[in-house]
C-alpha cells in the first residue's frame, strides 16, 4: 500500500495550492483563545465543552457529537470500529485519497466504484449495487475530494432508501461550508431519517484550523460510542477544542470568507470555461483539472507559473483557491496546458 502523501510545499514566491488550505490569517478571537490553553496538562478527553457548543449549533444531544483530530481520524475509528478481515468498504473513486489506506489497515478490503467521468460525481446506483452482505461501510463524499462534485438531496435519498439499515453510511461533508448548489444534500438534518448514517465535518477549510486538526462527527449515540473505542486518548488538543469554540463564536464572520472563496472559485471556474476547458461547477474550495496521462507535464506547467498543485496519480490535478493574487498565475498556467497538451482532449474536454 502507498502511504498518504501531503500535499507540497511551495518554494520561495510560489503560492500553495496543494492542500485545499484556507488562505485568510487566524482571527485574534483563536489566537487569544490558543494562547489561554494550559500545554503542560492534559486536555480534556471527553472534549466536553466543545462537543456542547457543536451539539447546540446543530440542534442535537450532545452524546451525538463525537471530536477527533481531524474528520479523517474519525473516520479512521469509524472504520476500525465496524470493518476488519473478511469485510468490504465501499466507496467512490477517484475520491479521498486517504480511504483506501484506512480500509487496507482495519484489514477490510476496497470496493470502488468508478466515479461518472462526466462530471466526476458519485455513481450512487452503483454504489448501491456494489453491497453484498459483507459490506459494512460506504463512504460518501459531497462534495467529492478531489473533483468538487456535490451529491444532490434527491439522489441521495434514493441512495439512502436502497442500503440496508445494518450498513453503516458516512457521508464525508468536509468542504460542507463552501457548497452553493441549493440541490446538494446536507446531512445533519436527516440523521433523525437514517439511523445507520454518520456525518463528518471539519474545522480545517470554512474555519481555517487545518495546522490544529479538529474535526466532528454527528450520529447516533451507539456508533460514536464505538468510534471512541478505536480512538487514541486525549488526541484532540486543547488549544484545538478552545480555538473551535472561538471559532463558533465568530462564525458570522468566518463564513463571510468562506462566501469570499466560493466567490473566487466560481469566477476561476467561469474562466476556466472561456479557456476550453470542461469543468463542472466545483462546490469544495478547489477545481478539478481531469488532465489524464498528462497530468505530470500539466503540474510542471503549473509550477513553472508559480503554482504549486496536487498531482493523483494519472487522473487529473486539483488546485486549490487560495489567495486572490494567485488567480492570474492558476488562469495564465491553465491556458498554457490547453495550447501545449492538446492531446489531453479526450480527458480534459478541451474545445
Amino acid at each position: 500500500m502507498a502511504a498518504y502523501r501531503q500535499g507540497k510545499p511551495a518554494p520561495d514566491e510560489a503560492f500553495k495550492l496543494s492542500s485545499n488550505e484556507n488562505p485568510f490569517e487566524p482571527i485574534d478571537a483563536i489566537l487569544e483563545a490558543i494562547a489561554e490553553s494550559s500545554i503542560n496538562r492534559y486536555p480534556d478527553g471527553s472534549a466536553s465543552a466543545v462537543r456542547a457548543r457543536i451539539a447546540q449549533r446543530h440542534g442535537v444531544d450532545i452524546e451525538s457529537v463525537h471530536v477527533g483530530a481531524g474528520s479523517v481520524a474519525i473516520l479512521a475509528q469509524l472504520i476500525q470500529a465496524a470493518a476488519g478481515s473478511g469485510d468490504e468498504v465501499v466507496y467512490a473513486w477517484r475520491s479521498f485519497e486517504a480511504y483506501p489506506g484506512l480500509v487496507t489497515v482495519a484489514g477490510a478490503t476496497s470496493v470502488t466504484v468508478p466515479i461518472d467521468e462526466s462530471d466526476g460525481s458519485h455513481d450512487l446506483a452503483a454504489m448501491a449495487a456494489a453491497v453484498t452482505g459483507r459490506t459494512r461501510l460506504i463512504l460518501v463524499c459531497s462534495p467529492n475530494n478531489p473533483t468538487g462534485a456535490a451529491v444532490s438531496a434527491d439522489a441521495f435519498a434514493d441512495f439512502m432508501g436502497t442500503v440496508p439499515r445494518n450498513v453503516l453510511v458516512v457521508l464525508d461533508e468536509a468542504y460542507a461550508e463552501f457548497v452553493t448548489d441549493p440541490t446538494a444534500v446536507s446531512g445533519i438534518g436527516l440523521l433523525d431519517d437514517y439511523p445507520n448514517l454518520v456525518v463528518l465535518r471539519t474545522f480545517s477549510k470554512a474555519y481555517g484550523l487545518a495546522g490544529l486538526r479538529f474535526g466532528y462527527a454527528i450520529g447516533p449515540a451507539y456508533v460514536l460510542d464505538a468510534a471512541r473505542t478505536a480512538a487514541i486518548p486525549l488526541s484532540v488538543i486543547e488549544p484545538a477544542q478552545r480555538a473551535a469554540i472561538a471559532a463558533l463564536d465568530n462564525e458570522e464572520f468566518l463564513l463571510e470568507r468562506v462566501a469570499r472563496i466560493s466567490a473566487l472559485r466560481d469566477e476561476v471556474w467561469r474562466a476556466l470555461l472561456e479557456q476550453g476547458w470542461s469543468i463542472p461547477h466545483p462546490q469544495g474550495n478547489f477545481v478539478w483539472f481531469a488532465t489524464g496521462e498528462h497530468t505530470a507535464a500539466a503540474a510542471e506547467i503549473f509550477l513553472k507559473h508559480g503554482i504549486v498543485v496536487r498531482a493523483l496519480g494519472s487522473d487529473g490535478l486539483r488546485v486549490s483557491i487560495g489567495e486572490a493574487e494567485s488567480v492570474g498565475k492558476l488562469l495564465a498556467a491553465a491556458e498554457e496546458v490547453v495550447q501545449n497538451l492538446p492531446t489531453a482532449h479526450a480527458r480534459t474536454g478541451l474545445d
